[in-house]
């Protein structure tokens, strides 16, 4: 799917007549990967990269254009449970246009972000800088989750609130690999700002981009290593509070069997002291219920 937008007066539009500088390929299919390939002389490898999630982020140089391919976070679905992907774009630079190429649909210029924007390499730093700010709000995301798993695994006996911490913990190792990614892509289009025709205030820009890079990286690296190591103890809580239950039922069956073995005593089917006392029912719930009291006085006295 093909979309084409204009820039004027510092805004991305989409354009009416299907004519602009900035054109979206949403996963291409075989005619515009032709189209792409032939027309624009874009690398059919490049190209490929572009759509594969596993593929690093990278720049390369060629005749007519700048490839760069670059990691943002793939958008969320209930259906991937808790798991946090991330998906591979390529933004192709031509002299007189800007094309994108993503595996999946997303509105790539909202907010504020691209509020003012005058010329195509702005508009490539801009959409990096979106996946940097979209990295950001997803780990907000997954601490509210975390906070909100452990204050259940405190009190649980499940493994599926563990398997969800587990699921967290490797979402958490690919975004720190997708920003790490970023980061060294970032370094190369710093080195080649001349060849990649930046001015000063873009130049600039590229240096705040690549700060703001740096903080996410920890910001990740911090949650990751937070939540690699409460894991071991999340997992000791779920198997004490498990022990603490068998405890207690443990002590329940005894207090029920002290009882029983009296009652059961009596039971006999053979000659048994008091089996012609007029009393003997009552003796017998009496003797039950001093047993039940005994037990607990002995399990209060060693405190289990």
């Amino acid at each position: 799917m093909l979309r084409t937008y204009t820039l004027s007066n510092g805004r991305i539009a989409e354009a009416t007549e299907g004519i602009g500088p900035i054109m979206v390929f949403v996963a291409p299919d075989e005619e515009e990967r032709r189209l792409l390939v032939g027309h624009f002389k874009m690398d059919e490898h490049t190209l490929s990269s572009s759509l594969d999630p596993d593929e690093l982020a990278r720049l390369e140089f060629e005749p007519e254009h700048a490839a760069l391919i670059y990691k943002r976070p793939k958008n969320y679905s209930s259906e991937q449970g808790l798991a946090f992907k991330v998906a591979s774009s390529g933004i192709f630079l031509f002299k007189d246009k800007l094309i994108v190429v993503q595996p999946e649909d997303v509105n790539l210029f909202e907010g504020k972000q691209f509020s003012k924007v005058l010329t195509l390499p702005e508009v490539l730093l801009k959409l990096i800088y979106r996946s940097i700010f979209h990295f950001l709000e997803h780990l907000k995301v997954i601490n509210a989750i975390t906070d909100e798993l452990e204050q259940k695994v405190n009190a649980a006996m499940e493994n599926r609130y563990l398997i969800n911490l587990f699921a967290l913990e490797k979402s958490l190792v690919y975004y720190l690999n997708a920003i790490n990614t970023n980061g060294v892509l970032f370094e190369k289009l710093r080195n080649n700002a001349a060849k990649m025709a930046f001015n000063q205030d873009e130049i600039e820009y590229l240096d705040d981009i690549m700060v703001e890079n740096t903080q996410c990286y920890r910001q990740a690296e911090i949650y990751s290593n937070i939540l690699a190591s409460l894991m071991d103890a999340r997992a000791s809580i779920v198997g004490n509070n498990l022990n603490v239950l068998m405890k207690t039922l443990n002590i329940i069956t005894i207090g029920i069997m002290v009882p029983t073995l009296v009652v059961s005593a009596f039971s006999m089917n053979v000659g048994i002291p008091l089996a012609r006392h007029r009393f003997a029912f009552w003796i017998i719930m009496g003797l039950a219920a001093i047993s039940v009291i005994g037990f607990m006085l002995f399990w209060r006295r060693k405190k289990w």
